[in-house]
């Protein structure tokens, strides 16, 4: 009797076991039918492209596999130069907006969530013009008989118009305005989470101010300004409307240099290879950022 109780409860204890894999099976499948659809709009929308993209930079002219148009980027020194200039502007309007962008955060952090609320919008306001319109304004504002030009005569500051449109100068000021939105949103709720006690027990342990500040709030609020950094230095090196148009033709980065080559040439496989260094360079870039820092810690703000 006792065995047959016995063999009775295994039997029972391996039926449950099986039922309880056969509903974890079915919360899989539920899980995985929810992910279908992204995973196919992901399929459709980037690596159908992505694919497509290295496909024709492996086409010669004679319709062939070929290297040529990698070749060409080491043979003539123009690439080299537009990668130089690409990354530099990435750099620079990284840095201006890191140096513009994590003062405004800061004063934001400090207020009242009401009026902090209302001084964002100041922030997200350039998000409800076109891109367009912004770099264009910034033209008028900036060119020799510009306001500014003008204003900076009337108070003194120079004699003689300069030129601060159609050059370097010009182009960092409208890609730093165009971007600061996307470096002060993840630095912002990074600060926000900071425990202003943190600063209170750092002055009562004897620090000042600026002691507190640089050792208690900036490492803390390092995650918000590596992963707004990195958005911005991304967007960069894909920029092509502000260039293009504050640059004059004298700042050319990758995408204005692939446009000219589909304009002038109609050269589908040299704009892809382009493309696609362009894009090897983003993901690198990207990689180290990941060996520096920890991904959860600079995109997400976690620990």
């Amino acid at each position: 009797m006792a065995r047959a109780d016995a063999g009775g409860s295994r039997s029972g204890k391996h039926l449950h076991e099986a039922a309880l894999k056969r509903q974890h099976a079915r919360e899989q499948w539920s899980v995985l039918s929810l992910v279908v659809p992204a995973m196919i709009v992901i399929v459709l929308i980037i690596l159908i492209p992505l694919s497509w993209l290295f496909y024709l930079s492996f086409l010669g002219d004679d319709g062939g596999f070929s290297l040529e148009n990698y070749h060409k980027m080491t043979q003539y020194k123009s690439y080299y130069r537009i990668f130089v200039t690409t990354f530099q502007v990435s750099i620079l309007t990284t840095l201006a907006c890191i140096a513009l962008g994590y003062p405004l955060a800061f004063f934001l952090a400090q207020l009242p969530p009401r009026w902090a609320g209302v001084f964002m919008l100041a922030v997200l306001l350039p998000f409800w013009t076109s891109l367009l319109v912004r770099t264009y304004a910034w033209l008028v504002l900036l060119q020799k008989r510009g306001i500014l030009n003008e204003f900076a005569m009337q108070v003194g500051l120079w004699e003689t118009p300069i030129k601060l449109v159609h050059n370097l100068t010009g182009t960092l000021i409208g890609m730093a305005h165009i971007m600061l939105p996307f470096l002060i949103l993840p630095l912002y709720n990074a600060m926000r989470k900071i425990d202003k006690d943190m600063m209170h027990a750092a002055a009562n342990l004897g620090a000042n101010p600026i002691n507190a500040f640089w050792r208690v709030y900036f490492p803390l609020s390092l995650p918000g300004m590596v992963a707004g950094s990195l958005i911005v230095f991304v967007l960069c090196l894909g920029f092509y409307v502000t260039p293009a148009v504050l640059g004059g033709g004298r700042v050319i980065m990758v995408s204005n240099h692939i446009t000219a080559i589909l304009e002038n040439q109609f050269d589908w496989g040299a704009a892809s290879a382009l493309g696609v260094v362009l894009l090897v360079a983003t993901t690198f870039t990207l990689y180290v950022a990941a060996r520096l820092f920890k991904f959860d810690a600079a995109l997400f703000g976690r620990d």
